[in-house]
C-alpha cells in the first residue's frame, strides 16, 4: 500500500504560492509608488478600507482589516496626523466616532491602485502570449479567489 503524496505536494505548492505572492506584493508596492508615500503597508491597508467602506467605526474597521482595535487606533492616529482621515461623532450614536477619508487620501489610493493595475495589465500583455495562457490566468485568478474565501473553521488543516 502506497501513501498518498498529495499532502507533500500540497505543502510544496503552498510554499511556492506563498513565495510567489510575497514577490508579487513587493513588486506591486514598487510599481505603484507605494514606497515613496512613507506609510506602512498596514497603514495603507487601513486607509484603503476607510476609502472603500467609510465613514466607518473603528470596531468595523478592525473587523474588516482582521486586526485588533488597538492596531486600528494606532494606525488611524498616524493617518489623522498626516491629514488623510478624520473622525466625527456618529449621528445615530454620539458615543461612537465615524472615520472618513480626506479627498487627498481617496486620490492617493486611486493612484496607487491604478499603478498596480497598469503594471499587472502590462505584464499580462507581455507575458501571456496566447488564448490558452490567458484562460490559464483566468483560472488561476478564480482559484486564488476561492483560496482567499476558503472557510477552514472546522479546524482541518
Amino acid at each position: 500500500m502506497t501513501s498518498n503524496p498529495r499532502p507533500q505536494q500540497s505543502a510544496a505548492a503552498a510554499q511556492r504560492l506563498n513565495d510567489a505572492l510575497k514577490r508579487l506584493r513587493a513588486r506591486l508596492r514598487t510599481e505603484s509608488g507605494q514606497h515613496a508615500i512613507g506609510l506602512t503597508t498596514t497603514q495603507l491597508s487601513v486607509l484603503s478600507s476607510v476609502v472603500r467602506q467609510g465613514p466607518i467605526t473603528a470596531a468595523r474597521l478592525a473587523a474588516v482589516e482582521h486586526v485588533s482595535a488597538q492596531a486600528v487606533a494606532q494606525n488611524v492616529a498616524v493617518l489623522k496626523a498626516a491629514g488623510l482621515v478624520h473622525s466625527e461623532p456618529d449621528p445615530q450614536d454620539g458615543r461612537r466616532k465615524l472615520i472618513s477619508a480626506d479627498p487627498s487620501a481617496t486620490e492617493m489610493i486611486g493612484t496607487l491602485l491604478a499603478g498596480r493595475d497598469t503594471f499587472l495589465a502590462r505584464a499580462i500583455d507581455q507575458l501571456v502570449t496566447n488564448a490558452d495562457e490567458f484562460k490559464d490566468v483566468e483560472k488561476a485568478i478564480e482559484l486564488l479567489e476561492r483560496l482567499a474565501a476558503a472557510d477552514l473553521s472546522d479546524g482541518a488543516i
